[in-house]
């Protein structure tokens, strides 16, 4: 049962993290080309993860991950991760639900997950560093 907490602990500390870094302020600014100039791009929705090479949870993606994995759905959302002893998942938005695969490489197929789901965000927005650089002088 204590290693269940353990586990459990190690799922919300990833919904909290990812929660966190989503609720930062993030800049964008108009791009300018050798044409002119493209409107300011809105910044995309950033993945949230959870990366492990084994769990202590029996079966791994059982009934106790499954919850731990449902408690946050608001900003500590993970949308995929892997246990790479066991498998995959991946968040299917269009269900609201998420997806476990436990095959034979899955590290490897979480890298080509997040890769496509990278390559759906297209050009990142381009950074207001100013909006950085003010910090400096606090």
């Amino acid at each position: 049962m204590a290693e269940a907490r353990k586990q459990s602990r190690c799922a919300i500390y990833a919904q909290t993290k990812v929660a966190s870094v989503r609720s930062l302020h993030r800049t964008s600014l108009p791009i300018p080309y050798a044409k002119g100039v493209y409107p300011a791009k809105e910044p995309h929705h950033i993945l949230g993860g959870l990366l492990t090479l084994d769990s202590g949870w029996s079966p791994p993606f059982g009934d106790a991950f499954r919850k731990a994995l449902n408690a946050n759905q608001a900003d500590g959302r993970l949308d995929l991760g892997c246990v790479a002893a066991h498998g995959h998942f991946l968040r299917d938005d269009q269900r609201g639900d998420y997806e476990f695969f436990e095959e034979g490489r899955p590290a490897t197929a979480f890298l080509f997950n997040l890769i496509s789901q990278l390559q759906f965000c297209g050009t990142v927005p381009m950074i207001d560093v100013q909006a950085y650089a003010k910090w400096l002088v606090r």
